[in-house]
Order: structure tokens, then sequence, then C-alpha cells
């Protein structure tokens, strides 16, 4: 591999609440590269090169991504079309286009650098919203896409963010088991030998994750949006600055698809304590996030589809649209966690051009994989006009424990439209028109 530059000179904007510190690098791409609590030099974030921070990072296709007679770098080829908030492999920075800091809240956007490659730009924007909230900082993403390449390629997990901590916190700790939001034992992360690739993945059926150090003090990552993490430690554990490679890992995924001129946005919150307060944190402001509430108004909530032919394109027209035909289609939503028993059933309003049986499997924590054993079946009128349909699933074989997850079947006829698919009925004054 080439050489790498060196890191270029910091460029910070800081906000500070009395409670907790948190700063951008300017010269990065205005990525978060400090957290620390308030009159502390002790910084948790890792800066030992570009692809660490805490920061937006987005995946798609064609793989490998080639830009014009630019190829990318073969150790990093496989990761295809990938922009990044900090810079490249090879220390080329991500450029800020506008900064603001009103002493209370952060916002910037930049052109981010394709990973991959030695200098090349994405075709796309990133902003970022920082406020301060007690111990926690809330953030806001988005990446504003405006690829030449039309092409709508597969949905890709995508790191809603990536963050990065210093070799001093070194233990992944988070909630696994099917007793959320009742102070349960907390389970820690260790990848096992079976495991290929250098980090962990798991369910979190609280929706956060955390790196601690020997005193369970460190920082903690919310993201209602999913339930399923990535993360792990490399290097030493124990010791290591902001500069060095020790570093742990934690980014919440979900697939996505990336439309070539999508805005896409996601929201998360860092917290900062002892892991007592990082919970207490969560069971206050993310208890009731899971339930599924899915209105494809104006986005795909997550969700992605097979074909991945999108028949209305971007932005969405009436929901989401896909092809269908003689080789059926799937609909399938994103990682989530929620007592059966809270949802007895389901509420689908959709179009279908033709007539049959739709299909719904779910996932459980015990067994995350859909199967004909974890689902129902219910007709659907054809025609193209939107029904509304209550879909029972109490007392329906396998459905009970912790659900985290779903996927819709719809019966072939040439398309389906799925307006929404939430756990109580929405009235028509809540209907697009």
């Amino acid at each position: 591999m080439p050489k790498r530059k060196e890191l270029p000179k910091e460029k910070m904007s800081f906000i500070d609440n009395g409670t907790i510190k948190v700063g951008v690098n300017l010269a990065l791409g205005g990525a978060i590269t400090w957290v620390s609590k308030s009159g502390s030099a002790e910084n948790v974030v890792n800066s030992h090169d570009l692809g660490r921070q805490i920061q937006m990072s987005y995946y798609s296709g064609p793989n490998p991504y080639i830009a014009g007679d630019k190829k990318p770098v073969e150790h990093w080829a496989k990761l295809g079309w990938n922009p990044i908030q900090s810079g490249d492999w090879a220390m080329n920075p991500s450029k800020v286009l506008e900064h603001k800091n009103d002493g209370r809240s952060i916002y910037v956007s930049c052109v981010p650098m394709q990973w991959p490659h030695d200098g090349v730009p994405g075709e796309c924007t990133f902003e970022a919203w920082i406020r301060l909230e007690g111990s926690a900082a809330r953030v806001r993403c988005r990446i504003n896409n405006a690829r030449s390449d039309k092409t709508l390629y597969s949905a890709r997990h995508q790191e809603m963010p990536a963050v990065y901590v210093n070799g001093p916190y070194c233990r992944l700790m988070t909630y696994t088991n099917a007793e959320p939001f009742m102070g349960s034992p907390l389970a820690e992360i260790v990848k096992g030998p079976e495991v290929k690739g250098p980090w962990a993945s798991w369910t979190t059926t609280e929706f956060w994750a955390a790196q601690v150090n020997k005193r369970d003090w460190g920082l903690g990552v919310w993201q209602p949006a999913t339930s399923r993490f990535i993360g792990g430690f490399a290097g030493r554990p124990g010791s290591g600055g902001p500069k060095d490679g020790p570093t742990g890992y934690i980014a919440p995924i979900r697939s996505e698809f990336l439309d070539h001129n999508i805005g896409h946005e996601y929201g998360y919150a860092l917290i900062l304590g002892t892991l007592k307060e990082i919970r207490e944190w969560v069971y206050l402001n993310g208890k009731w996030a899971a339930m599924p509430a899915y209105d494809f108004s104006k986005d795909r909530q997550g969700w992605y589809h097979r074909p991945e032919i999108d028949a209305g394109g971007w932005p969405l027209k009436e929901g989401l649209w896909v092809q269908t035909g003689e080789g059926g289609a799937s609909l399938t939503g994103p990682p989530s966690a929620w007592r059966a028993h809270d949802v007895p059933n389901l509420y689908v309003r959709a179009a279908s051009k033709g007539a049959g049986e739709a299909t719904l499997y779910w996932s459980t924590l015990e067994k995350p994989a859909f199967g004909g054993e974890r689902s129902v079946r219910f007709p659907v009128k054809g025609g193209g006009e939107f029904q509304d349909i209550q879909v029972p699933l109490a007392g329906a074989p396998g459905y009970g424990g912790i659900i985290t997850g779903v996927r819709l079947d719809p019966p072939s006829g040439e398309w389906f439209k799925l307006r929404w698919l939430v756990h109580r009925p929405m009235g028509p004054a809540t209907e697009q028109k």
C-alpha cells in the first residue's frame, strides 16, 4: 500500500454545557474528535487515522467503485462506494463547506472523501447538527446525494454512525436479552474465534452500547432506529490516547438503499458517564422507541426490497413501490425489538395491482431468521386502490417473546405499494393526499 500523508493540523470548534464538552475538527470535515467531561483533558475519541473519529460513513455500489480513471487502493477496494466525513485512507481530508457555532450547538457541512481512494471527493455532501443535553450530545446527520450514476444499487449496511474510542475504553457493554428496560444484567461483548472479521455483531434490545474503562466509565451510543450493532476492540487494551493505534469501535447498522439523489437522515446520541448513568439516560429518553410505526410518506424508514427495482424512485411516491411480477417480491424492515404481547395486530395500508395472498414473516431474539413457521398469510385485493388491512398476530404459532424484525411478501401482479405498517390503526386524517 502506498505511503499515507500526515494527519492535518487540528482546527477545533467546541461546545460545553458545564457537564460535557464536544468538539468537531474543521480540518477533518467537521467530524467529532473530542468528547470529555467539562473541564477535563481526558478526551475519549480516537483519531489515529481518518477512518476513526465519530463520523458519518455510507456504503453503496458498484464494487469496486472506480471514479473516472481512478481505481481504489486494492486493500480497500471491496468496500465499494464509501464516502466518509473525515477523509480518505491516504490522509486527504474532507472539505468543510459551512460551519456555525452559537455556543449551544454546532452545524457543519462538508464534501466527504471516498475512503478507498486517494484524493477522490464524494458526489454528495454531508450535514451534521450537534446539541448538548445534560451528559449527552444529540446528533442529527444527513447525506445529500448527487451521483452521476443513477443506478439503484443493492441495499448495504450503513454505520449510524461510526464511533471510535481510545485504548482505555476496552470493555464493550450492552443489553442483549429478553427483558429490556427492566434493569436486568448487562452483557459484555467479546468476539469469539468462530467470528470472521475484526468485529462482533449482536442485537441489543435496549438500542444502546458503550465502551467503558475498568471503572465502568466511558461513552455510550444510543440509536433507536436499529437494534443491530457491530463493534469490538483492536490492539492492546487498556492504554493509549487519541493518536495511538488501540481503539474500541461501535456502529449501529441497518441496510439502506442510497438513491443517486437521496436526502437521507438519522439521529443518535452520545452519552458520557458510568454504565449506570448511560443506562439511566437511555431509560429516560428511549424506552418507547421500538414500537413498529412505519409511515412511508417521506422515506423508506430503513426498509429495503427485492427485486431491487424501485418502481417509484426518489422522492417516494405513495410509499414503498416495488415491482412484483411472476418472480414475486419481498419488503424487509429494519432490525428492531418489541415485545410480541405489546403488538397483537399490525395494520397495513397497501395497494396491489394483482389480487392474492401476502405473507408477513417475523424474526425473534431466539430465532433471528425469517421462516415459514413464523408467518401469517392474509388476503390482498387487486385493482390498484389503497386498502386497509388488519393482520392478526396474537396466537399465531411462533409469535412470542421479542420480535426483532418483519418481512412482507406481497402477491404477484406487476406492482405493490406499501403506504404504512403500524401497531395501531391510523385514521383518514393521516393519509397521504
